[in-house]
């Protein structure tokens, strides 16, 4: 009798610690989850502040895919998947560029969706209501060294990235992130809205 109840008991076990593993969370299980929420068909919207040094700025972003928007008090930013269009407020001017994956990772705090991966080691940690994921590169190349992306474990919502780039460290810190059907042409700069800004094609 008692080696049935052990063997029971063993079975329990066995059956018990093979769920905790399968359900335990890896660096990449949360950034896949979190990637998830961010890359829905129709598209997202967030509030977002972003800090570096001593300054900060706030406004909104959209995202769908690939594509993004951001909009800010001193400049707008789109980006169709290839071209980029900066319009600076104070100038009245637009910037036209092909932005490499480095610079849109400083402007666009979700490129860390493709980012996280390839090149990079990451290790994980909880802190309260959330995960933070530690992503080191492993090369010393990499414009961007280190990332912490703190994603929220009930939504998956990534609500901070905080990046490290050429020793300095950009913070962004986002909210109310809501699925929105946002339309292709939102991500594509349309001069007839700014009719007096001087265009400067850097491409």
């Amino acid at each position: 009798m008692k080696k049935i109840i052990l063997r029971e008991m063993m079975m329990a076990l066995f059956a018990l610690n093979s769920l905790f593993t399968a359900s335990a969370q890896t660096p990449k299980s949360v950034l896949d989850k979190a990637a998830a929420t961010i890359t829905v068909k129709e598209g997202v919207k967030a509030n977002f502040k972003m800090t570096a040094g001593k300054g900060s700025t706030s406004g909104t972003l959209l995202l769908k895919g690939r594509k993004f928007h951001a909009s800010t008090p001193v400049a707008i930013v789109w980006f169709d998947g290839k071209t980029q269009w900066t319009y600076v407020k104070n100038n009245d001017e637009v910037n036209i560029s092909t932005p490499t994956e480095a610079q849109l990772q400083a402007i666009n705090p979700y490129n860390f969706i493709n980012l996280y991966k390839k090149g990079y080691d990451a290790t994980l940690n909880k802190s309260g209501k959330d995960y933070v994921v530690h992503l080191t590169a492993t090369d010393k190349n990499k414009k961007i060294q280190e990332l912490f992306v703190t994603v929220n474990k009930s939504t998956y919502h990534p609500t901070q990235v905080k990046l490290l780039q050429n020793k300095k460290w950009t913070v962004f810190d986002i909210t109310d992130i809501k699925r929105q059907n946002i339309p292709d042409s939102q991500f594509q700069f349309n001069s007839k809205d700014f009719p007096n800004a001087e265009i400067i094609d850097l491409r």
